[in-house]
């Protein structure tokens, strides 16, 4: 515990299964942290249950005027800031010859240019705290052929992976740093409608060596690894939480 204390950072997606998990155990540890996603109940409830230890800065992160006006808003240094907003369009994306254009733009517009917006606009204040952390959520599709039938998904967490190693290189000398944490299949309200057909949960649970699927809280102790001073020394790295998913 205290891990975090006197730090401060920013988590998008909060609202969600891994980004409001990755918020408690922040919290949990000492930090402040603003939250952004956009308005609805399940972020008003999260700000509810943290009251006086988050800042909630609704935003839409494929808008840029908002994920700006978010972080003026914000107004204060970041010691990390974690990507977590993401989307995968179930049942609409699949081999490339069969993906609409709509799906791929739709994909492409909340996971890698919203990731692009968070962490353009996120930069002055990582560059603030002259040892600021950007933590971003990859996974395996963006790595390995378990992207097969992900096209869209998969590319997109691909190029936010490879931003990842593009900002550490660029901004290691104002102290910034920044990895990916690549989860394995892992029961969040994203992936539900996979879930809920037998075959596909069945296969997904034979591809994790571990033998179960993963929680929103198993990627929070790496999270806060990343958020603290313990990882100072790791950049531009993958930190796979999977399962063994990625190393069979």
């Amino acid at each position: 515990m205290n891990r975090l204390v006197g730090k401060a950072g920013v988590v998008t997606g909060a609202a969600g299964g891994i980004g409001s998990a990755a918020v408690r155990a922040f919290v949990a540890e000492g930090a402040h942290v603003g939250l952004i996603d956009r308005p609805g109940e399940a972020l008003d409830a999260l700000a509810a249950e943290l009251a006086g230890s988050v800042t909630v800065l609704p935003a839409d992160v494929t808008s840029e005027a908002e994920v700006a006006a978010a972080f003026a808003r914000w107004g204060r240094p970041a010691d990390f800031v974690y990507v977590c907003a993401g989307q995968q369009l179930h049942h609409v994306d699949g081999p490339i010859a069969e993906v609409s254009l709509e799906t791929w733009e739709r994909t492409i517009a909340v996971n890698l240019t919203g990731a692009f917006l968070t962490v353009k606009h996120a930069m002055a204040a990582l560059c603030a705290a002259a040892s600021g952390s950007l933590i971003l959520c990859g996974s395996p599709t963006g790595l390995t052929m378990s992207g097969a039938g992900n096209t869209a998904y998969g590319a997109s967490k691909a190029g936010m992976m490879a931003l990842a190693r593009i900002v550490a290189a660029d901004y290691a000398a104002q102290g910034v740093r920044a990895n990916v944490i690549v989860p394995g299949t892992t029961r969040t309200p994203l992936i539900t409608p996979l879930l809920d057909d037998e075959a596909t949960h069945a296969a997904l649970l034979a591809g994790t060596p571990l033998g179960r699927l993963g929680t929103p809280d198993d990627l929070t102790g790496v999270a806060v690894f990343l958020a603290s001073d313990e990882s100072r020394f790791a950049t531009a790295a993958l930190f796979p939480v999977d399962g063994g998913l990625t190393r069979r």
